[in-house]
């Protein structure tokens, strides 16, 4: 492969993954969180693309709640365990309304919704559902990991570790590994953004929390490379 077919290669990726709303929205937390992160709740530029940023980002959300209602309705996988199941259903239920609430919140900012009152409130409680579904995510994903490591477990006692199906558990127990870290790291930021622990959880830490949970979701969202042939 020439270097200008290498070169479009990864052009195609970007273009691939740019084109994405969900990695557009995620560039544009990671600049939320940052700018959180560098005005440390103070006024200035830096606050001021913190919010602006924040309410464009509610764009990107527009009806995505109808993807966690469908999880919601659909059927779990065989031999999943009730507690898992019921996580699973309460971690949909509860991303999908905060998703919702969270169009009203940007009707109001936006000054279609005239209630500033109630629109605040509806974005606190739209943020307690952010955190309840950050709970419930980082519990699946402990049981998940703890499921995977039992099965990979057993297969080393079966001299199966080179099995490309061992090979699969262990890379899916990598990215629950990840999945769970960045879910546990959204805890603290929706505590910040609720402001429960102001004394703890300052600005600044919010920032910090949410720009490296930003950057995790811009890594999982990566599309693979394709493998390259050998002449």
């Amino acid at each position: 492969m020439t270097t200008l077919d290498l070169t479009r290669a990864e052009l195609a990726l970007i273009v691939l993954y740019l084109n994405k709303a969900e990695a557009r929205d995620k560039i544009c937390r990671a600049i939320q969180y940052g700018s959180k992160f560098l005005s440390g709740g103070q006024p200035g530029t830096a606050q001021t693309v913190d919010k602006n940023t924040s309410l464009a980002r509610k764009v990107f959300r527009l009806f995505k709640f109808v993807n966690d209602f469908h999880g919601l309705i659909s059927p779990v996988p065989k031999g999943t365990p009730l507690p898992l199941v019921l996580l699973g259903k309460s971690k949909n239920a509860l991303l999908s309304t905060f998703l919702f609430l969270d169009q009203i919140v940007w009707l109001g900012r936006s000054g279609i919704y005239k209630n500033k009152e109630r629109t605040e409130l509806l974005g606190r409680i739209s943020l307690f559902c952010w955190l309840g579904s950050s709970v419930c995510t980082s519990a699946v994903e402990i049981g998940e990991l703890g499921r995977l490591s039992s099965s990979m477990k057993k297969m080393e006692k079966e001299l199966k570790a080179d099995d490309e199906l061992y090979r699969a558990k262990l890379q899916k127990s990598n990215d629950r590994t990840l999945a769970l870290i960045k879910s546990s790291m959204d805890i603290i930021v929706a505590i910040g953004l609720l402001q429960l622990a102001p004394k703890t959880i300052s600005p600044r830490v919010t920032g910090a929390f949410g720009f490296t949970t930003s950057l995790i979701s811009c890594y999982q969202l990566l599309p693979s490379r394709p493998k390259l042939k050998t002449p």
